[in-house]
């Protein structure tokens, strides 16, 4: 599977051994910063993997986010989980497959309209 993977400075060591991991797993893992501890500022790396990305921080939120929001993108707080648990949190949103039915659809059908809105703001900026 093609994973991209990004954090600040902060998130930096979380980052580095999360990427290591899954490549070892056999993931294509593309990196997308910060490449050091050096002070940064997290918008500059959240853009390139922020599409459809939600908040996770708990075994419950990793599953349901892929089961519920078809979401293809987790953000980890490097404060809020240890190593260990974001492991194992990207391995459940990994393994987790969209439940589907009309309430998810139609809750996944809006975020894709703020997608493309979003993509067609972006491309006018350009």
């Amino acid at each position: 599977m093609k994973i991209a993977v990004a954090a600040d400075h902060a998130g930096f060591s979380l980052k580095e051994a999360l990427r290591e991991k899954l490549a070892a797993a056999g993931h294509e893992v593309t990196d997308f910063g910060a490449f050091s501890a050096e002070a940064t500022d997290y918008p500059d790396y959240a853009v390139a993997v922020s599409n459809r990305a939600t908040v996770v921080s708990n075994k419950e939120g990793a599953e349901l986010t892929g089961s519920h929001n078809d979401a293809n993108v987790i953000a980890l707080g490097s404060k809020l989980v240890s190593e260990e648990q974001a492991a194992q949190l990207i391995e459940i949103f990994l393994k987790t497959e969209l439940d589907g039915g009309a309430r998810h659809k139609r809750r996944i059908d809006k975020i894709a309209a703020i997608e493309h809105k979003n993509d067609q703001e972006l491309a006018t900026k350009a």
